[in-house]
């Protein structure tokens, strides 16, 4: 491993760190900030490994941070932003084929195409507001970005959704499971 990939694993585990700290704030404006944290460390951490697909959606998601972490001067709560963020995350797919020259072979069609769904997953949940849809949404998104980090080789990221999972499990089971039992 050169220098270079050491730096960009770095930025993976600061994106890691971010991540995780993201479920330990009380204020949501300190969640948004955490998320834009991570966002940044990610695209940068893709953009060095050369996953370019990770690195657009990463400086999309950053701006998807930004827009809600201003909620009220943004309106971010509009149905125009959600269309806007899925249509931004939609394109970031034949971009890295046309313009950042990613090889258009079946395999990159489909490994590719993996993040994109995971962010529209993740931006359905944020649009559809309730924590028990962000979990149950998470067990789409989490797994997607997680075969993707396999492929581009980021450990932070594949680190970060491997604990995104566990943590997804322990809270359906805790939240969700445990509720209905104890209405039964």
């Amino acid at each position: 491993m050169e220098l270079i990939d050491y730096v960009a694993q770095g930025f993976g585990i600061v994106g890691m760190v971010f991540n995780i700290l993201v479920f330990q704030q009380k204020k949501q404006k300190n969640v948004l900030l955490f998320q834009l944290f991570a966002a940044v460390s990610f695209g940068i951490n893709y953009f060095m490994l050369g996953a370019v697909m990770g690195g657009l959606l990463n400086v999309v998601g950053s701006l998807r941070s930004i827009i809600y972490l201003f909620e009220k001067k943004t309106r971010a709560n509009s149905v125009v932003w959600f269309i806007i963020f899925i249509v931004l995350f939609s394109s970031s797919y034949p971009l890295t084929f046309l313009v950042f020259g990613t090889e258009p072979t079946l395999g990159n069609f489909i490994i590719e195409a993996l993040p994109v769904l995971a962010m529209i997953t993740a931006t359905l949940a944020i649009r559809l507001g309730t924590s028990k849809m962000v979990r149950r949404l998470g067990l789409i998104s989490s797994p997607l970005w997680l075969t993707y980090n396999c492929f581009s080789g980021s450990i932070g990221a594949i680190s970060s959704e491997v604990l995104n999972l566990i943590s997804i499990i322990v809270g359906i089971i805790r939240l969700d499971l445990r509720k209905k039992k104890s209405k039964k």
